[in-house]
């Protein structure tokens, strides 16, 4: 009997209507558009506007897409995993908001926050249960409002971040494509270079907290940056190796957007040629879980079955990982 996998059968994205371009931050701090593409490759993010809309508006508009595409029925979904770091409340779980707003009934929902890696982390959670035979229809979607965690007064933060999500389908398939393996990794060390200090049960909000700007990202960019560069490139290489890959055979690389500089070492260090790099951080800057199935969503009809693919990311924890997908399907 052929082995059990799951596979991804359809891509849906949203980003906001809203566009905070480098010159408008420039208004608001000390910086400009030629210091911003400098350091980090970024022109543009999007910002999601609208009293009480969080991540769940988003990610509704982004399965929508799915169930439009093939048909589904929400009713027909047995699993939702959405990883967030900006959930619409600490509970319920985005999760289950999103359930709700959709219609579907069948399904147990949960959030997973793993940083910028969290798609990494759900997919790969999502694709067992398919491989056990437990789930038939699983939606994983990466949902992020993180212009609502953004110091718009901290230049080295503010230019940095986007609004959006993105979500894929996952099925069961027997044929040799799907989800081939994974390499996720954690080094708890990082949880003091990237972190929202307040908000938590350790430090309740409070006058001092907010006064004290700490319901905001705080980044160690230099340790960040450092850590990035190797954790990510390694463990791409190493998927490489582990399956006898080499660049001629890999289709493309999808990399967590977060630095244009730290992507292009990535690439670099799998001998890749930029042309089979996807790359969107100059119009979404860094939506944190959605930027690999944003990425998936906009290159969608350039895909083709059978497509070796790798799909990588680093983020807070610190976390680090690559996951390596054969292509299902041919786009229409």
């Amino acid at each position: 009997m052929n082995k059990l996998r799951a596979v991804i059968t359809a891509v849906g994205g949203y980003a906001p209507d809203y566009v905070l371009t480098n010159h408008e931050l420039s208004q608001m701090v000390d910086t400009s558009d030629e210091w911003i593409m400098t350091r980090v490759g970024i022109k543009e993010r999007r910002i999601l506007k609208g009293e009480r809309k969080g991540p769940s508006d988003m990610a509704v508009h982004a399965i929508s897409q799915i169930f439009e595409k093939t048909g589904t029925s929400p009713d027909e979904i047995d699993l939702l995993i959405c990883a967030t770091v900006t959930p619409d409340h600490i509970f319920p779980a985005t999760a289950n908001i999103i359930s709700d707003k959709l219609g579907i009934r069948n399904a147990h929902s949960y959030d997973l926050n793993a940083g910028c890696s969290g798609f990494l982390y759900a997919l790969d959670t999502a694709s067992k249960f398919i491989e056990a035979g437990a789930k038939k229809k699983v939606i994983v979607v990466g949902a992020d409002k993180m212009s609502s965690i953004t110091d718009y007064t901290n230049r080295n933060t503010c230019v940095l971040f986007g609004d959006a999500s993105a979500a894929v389908l996952l099925e069961p398939t027997t044929e040799k494509v799907g989800i081939i393996d994974s390499i996720l990794q954690t080094d708890g060390v990082g949880r003091t270079y990237l972190k929202m200090e307040a908000g938590g049960s350790v430090m309740p909000p409070s006058h001092e907290t907010i006064d004290q700007k700490l319901h905001y990202i705080y980044q160690d960019g230099k340790h960040v940056f450092k850590y990035a560069v190797s954790r990510m490139a390694d463990v791409s290489v190493e998927m490489m190796k582990k399956h006898g890959i080499e660049s001629k055979d890999l289709a493309w690389l999808v990399p967590h957007q977060a630095n244009m500089r730290i992507i292009d070492a990535t690439a670099e260090r799998m001998n890749l040629d930029k042309s089979k790099v996807m790359i969107n951080i100059q119009k979404y800057g860094n939506t944190t879980a959605a930027t690999i199935p944003l990425c998936l969503w906009e290159w969608e009809k350039q895909l083709k079955k059978g497509d070796n693919i790798i799909l990588a990311a680093f983020g807070a924890g610190f976390t680090w990982g690559s996951i390596l997908i054969k292509w299902g399907y041919d786009s229409k």
